[in-house]
C-alpha cells in the first residue's frame, strides 16, 4: 500500500500529475462524451441484442463526437466499450473516450428486462458506495479514506470486494497513478491535493471477493458463480470538494 506522504508505491516511484483548471475543463469535456455514450447504450441496449452489436452502437457514438475510444486497442483490446454479462440480467457497461487529448471513463450497470430483487440489491449498494467514495475525496483526506469507504460500505452488507482490478488515476493517459483499490485503511495513503484527477471503480460481488480470467484472456467471472456490478465515476479533487467529471 501507499504510506505516509510518499508517493512511494509497490516498489517503484509513482508520478501523480497536478491538473490545472484548463487540464479538469478538457477532462470534463472528455467525460462528458464518455457519460454520453453510457446514456446512448442504457437506450439502445435490449434482451437478445449481442455484445458485438453494442459495442458498435457505442463506438460510432463516441467517432460521432469527434473523439477516440480510448479502449480499441488498449493492451491489443479489440472492442470500443467493455461490456460484461451477468447471466444476461445485468450487463456492465465500461466506455472511455479521447478528445483533446484527454481521456474521459465511466461505467455503469445496467439491468436488462425485469431483475431479481437481489440483484437490484447489488446493484444500489454498489453505486451507493461510488457516490459514498466519492464524498470521501476531499482536499486533505487520504487516498485510504476513499478506498476503505467502499470497502466498508458494500463489506458491510456482506458483499464481496474484487482486489485485482482498482480504479486509477487519469488525465491525457487512460491509466496514470495513483491505483484506487475498493479497500484500504482508513488515514493511510497519499493525501489528497488539489488538481488530483482519479477514477474511482467499485467492482462488487454478490458472494465472495475471488474472481477468475477464462481462457480468452479477457473475460473475468466471480469464482462463487454470484453476480456483479461495476460503477465507475471520474472525479478531479478541488478546493470546493470532488467534483464528477463524467456527466452526461
Amino acid at each position: 500500500g501507499y504510506h505516509g506522504s510518499g508517493i512511494e508505491g509497490c516498489g517503484r516511484k509513482m508520478s501523480v500529475t497536478i491538473k490545472s483548471k484548463s487540464d479538469i475543463q478538457k477532462l470534463r469535456e472528455a467525460g462528458r462524451i464518455a457519460a454520453n455514450a453510457l446514456v446512448h447504450a442504457g437506450k439502445v441496449i435490449h434482451p437478445g441484442m449481442t455484445t458485438k452489436q453494442l459495442d458498435k452502437s457505442i463506438h460510432d457514438f463516441i467517432v460521432g463526437c469527434g473523439a477516440v475510444p480510448t479502449f480499441l486497442g488498449y493492451g491489443g483490446f479489440p472492442a470500443s466499450a467493455c461490456i460484461s454479462i451477468n447471466d444476461e440480467i445485468i450487463v456492465s457497461v465500461d466506455v472511455g473516450a479521447t478528445f483533446n487529448g484527454f481521456v474521459g471513463d465511466t461505467a455503469y450497470t445496467f439491468a436488462v428486462g425485469d431483475i431479481s430483487e437481489e440483484a437490484a440489491d447489488l446493484l444500489r449498494v454498489t453505486e451507493a458506495s461510488l457516490y459514498a467514495a466519492i464524498d470521501a475525496a476531499k482536499v486533505g483526506a487520504r487516498l485510504g479514506d476513499v478506498s476503505h469507504t467502499v470497502e466498508e460500505y458494500c463489506g458491510s452488507r456482506g458483499y464481496g470486494i474484487v482486489r485485482e482490478y482498482c480504479g486509477h488515476g487519469i488525465g491525457r493517459e487512460m491509466h496514470e497513478d495513483p491505483e484506487v483499490p475498493n479497500y484500504g485503511k482508513p488515514g493511510h495513503g497519499m493525501r489528497l491535493m488539489p488538481g488530483m484527477t482519479f477514477c474511482i471503480e467499485p467492482m462488487i460481488n454478490g458472494k465472495g471477493d475471488a474472481v477468475r480470467v477464462l481462457g480468452d484472456g479477457w473475460t473475468v467471472v466471480t469464482r462463487s458463480g454470484s453476480l456483479a456490478a461495476h460503477f465507475e465515476h471520474e472525479i478531479a479533487v478541488t478546493q470546493d470538494g470532488p467534483v464528477i467529471l463524467t456527466r452526461p
